[in-house]
């Protein structure tokens, strides 16, 4: 065996490269729907259109808790390497269906459906991927960097966001006028990413396994629902109401933003993804700025500041960009809105894991997250772009505050994780 040190570092990569592929296949469907949405819809308002395509983008977050569920299951039973190579062959297999699938001039209702059987694929597979892979990264870590190491999670989630944008960039600027990204050059984005997940499964085929799991993989009763709610029902609440402000602050200023600056801000498609480009680029390099903080001070502290920050600025910050005069004042509007949310971002991964051992840690993580992601994260798009339909979007700004607030409270009546971690009974 290698040196521990040279074979943590090789694991972080490994592991983080294949969920950057996850990411950025999952996260494509939103960036490029701005094009595409006309082209599985019958033709009408456009923002009907998002809105249509906004659903089966929620849709596929109701898998998630299966995902969650079946892949937690099979990485605390078979191991987080077997669990982590399956999600991404599954992502692969979404992103050549919404690749090659017709529209709907051409075969009618099938072409909705088969995009809703592609996101329901990719939501089973991103909702397995969290779980094991939050779990992978919090266990190789050491101890003492162990917020740094596992934010990375987070840094390849935005890095898919990124590569998504990087993608749409390239095709707008150099490769394509807008008339064929509209009719045809939405597809590119796809294959590179069916291409892509089957490179990140050969990584996967040959990763190292957790030595967390080494440990316990001959013991009997891991990885079930039942053990899980028996032995750990507080830390599986926990998990819900630390996760919901923040799930919901996260796709509002990533996801939806891009959507947000075009259809309410009325800046072009270009002009947005380009500002979209630069501030996840910014966001992804605080993530281990942050974690490294944790590691000094604590995880509560950054979570408490997230909380009280997105209680109070949620609605200034939403109103002011929706209001912008100009694409500074929207760039830094959200840029700030996003230094607050890296206070959840950052260490949300490792915080979960510290609350589980690891005969439940991968279930324990993924599960809980899942449900609460399909319920808050998953529906940020639809519930802005319905209060924007029948005209009072400022209603949205008010529910982000208030489901902010709801983790507030969990935040300041939680124990901090760094002090109490299960991973280092592990060590």
């Amino acid at each position: 065996m290698k040196h521990p040190d040279a074979w943590r570092v090789k694991a972080i990569l490994t592991g983080s490269a294949g969920n950057l592929v996850e990411w950025y296949d999952w996260y494509i469907y939103s960036t490029f729907s701005l094009y595409f949405a006309p082209v599985f819809f019958p033709k009408g308002n456009y923002t009907a259109q998002l809105l249509n395509t906004a659903a089966i983008f929620a849709v596929g977050f109701l898998m998630r808790p299966i995902g969650g569920w079946l892949f937690g299951r099979i990485a605390d039973r078979s191991g987080r390497k077997v669990a982590m190579t399956l999600s991404v062959f599954l992502m692969s297999l979404g992103s050549l269906l919404i690749a090659f699938t017709p529209s709907f001039n051409t075969v009618g209702v099938f072409a909705p459906l088969l995009l809703l059987v592609a996101r329901l694929l990719q939501g089973l597979s991103v909702g397995g991927e969290y779980g094991t892979s939050a779990t992978y990264l919090s266990e190789v870590a050491t101890s003492e960097l162990r917020g740094f190491y596992s934010s990375f999670q987070y840094v390849t989630m935005i890095g898919g966001q990124l590569t998504a944008l990087g993608v749409q960039m390239l095709l707008q600027k150099v490769f394509l006028t807008p008339e064929q990204l509209h009719d045809w050059g939405w597809r590119i984005p796809f294959i590179i990413g069916a291409a892509l997940a089957f490179f990140a499964l050969y990584l996967r085929q040959h990763m190292q396994e957790s030595t967390s799991f080494e440990k316990i993989k001959n013991e009997k009763g891991k990885g079930t629902l039942k053990r899980l709610f028996k032995e750990h029902p507080r830390a599986v609440i926990t998990v819900v109401g630390l996760t919901m402000g923040g799930t919901l602050a996260f796709y509002t200023y990533t996801t939806y933003m891009q959507k947000f600056l075009v259809n309410t801000v009325h800046i072009s498609i270009e002009r947005s993804t380009m500002i979209t480009f630069f501030l996840m680029l910014i966001f992804a390099c605080l993530q281990p700025l942050f974690g490294w903080i944790s590691d000094s001070i604590g995880r509560k502290p950054l979570l408490i500041g997230f909380g009280v920050a997105g209680t109070l600025f949620s609605v200034p910050l939403l109103t002011g960009i929706s209001h912008a005069s100009s694409e500074w004042t929207a760039f830094w509007l959200i840029l700030i809105a996003l230094i607050i949310v890296s206070g959840y971002t950052s260490i949300n991964a490792v915080v979960k894991a510290e609350m589980f051992p690891a005969e439940v840690r991968a279930l324990g993580v993924g599960f809980p997250y899942a449900i609460t992601v399909a319920l808050f994260g998953g529906t940020a798009e639809p519930i802005a772009l319905y209060f924007k339909k029948i005209g009072h979007e400022p209603y949205y700004y008010w529910y982000v505050t208030f489901c902010i607030f709801c983790s507030l409270i969990v935040y300041i009546f939680s124990i901090d994780t760094k002090k109490t971690s299960l991973l280092d009974k592990d060590l």
